[in-house]
């Protein structure tokens, strides 16, 4: 089979990017998934400390990371695209706009996904993209995670958190049958722990 393709987009791939592609990675099954991250406007470069110690803080693995600049075959390959904000997402979609209906930002498909349940990762893409033009919109910030770049560490840590507890979300949407931990805690819940609740046996069609 082959693996469910999540492609994480910031501007750097330094800082946001990398710790949700990192994290991500560290609850997911490897067989099932490939999570890969890349930047609008990155180069190649290695993670620095405070990022690499807060990934690994959290629950991921830092090592062996480089930045690259996102490219439009990236886009392509993957099942599943989220931006850190709107503008690598709309970003995205420029480099394959066929990727339209798989393309959105983290907060936005956590959102879109609330309340659903999917068979397939597959699926769960699918379902996110058919409400998106039912729900109403939001403005942008919310749907967003700022840039820690520059900031001092414990902003770097805020934003870490924050994009740690939409990648638990994210985690139990595409594999809902799992309970998927991190250490740390830091989103709401118990030590970071979410546990699926029982799938139903018959789903709705998308």
């Amino acid at each position: 089979m082959t693996p469910f393709a999540v492609l994480f987009v910031c501007t750097g791939n330094l800082h946001r990017s990398p710790v949700a592609e990192r994290l991500l990675a560290a609850v997911l099954p490897e067989s099932g998934f490939r999570v890969r991250s890349a930047g609008t406007g990155a180069r190649p470069a290695p993670l620095d400390h405070v990022t690499s110690t807060i990934l690994t803080e959290l629950g991921g693995d830092a090592r062996d990371f480089t930045a690259r600049p996102l490219e439009a075959h990236h886009v392509e390959r993957a099942d599943l695209v989220l931006g850190l904000e709107r503008c690598h997402r709309e970003a995205a979609v420029r480099l394959h706009p066929l990727a339209l209906r798989r393309c959105f930002t983290l907060r936005e498909f956590v959102r879109l996904s609330a309340g659903t349940r999917a068979a397939t990762p597959g699926e769960a893409v699918r379902l996110a993209a058919s409400r998106r033009g039912e729900m109403p919109p939001v403005p942008g910030e919310p749907d967003g995670i700022a840039d820690p770049h520059g900031a001092l560490p414990h902003v770097h840590r805020a934003r870490a958190l924050e994009v740690r507890a939409a990648v638990l979300r994210l985690a139990a949407t595409l594999d809902p049958v799992a309970s998927h931990h991190l250490p740390g805690g830091g989103d709401g819940s118990p030590d970071g722990l979410i546990v699926a609740a029982p799938v139903p046996s018959e789903r709705a069609a998308d």
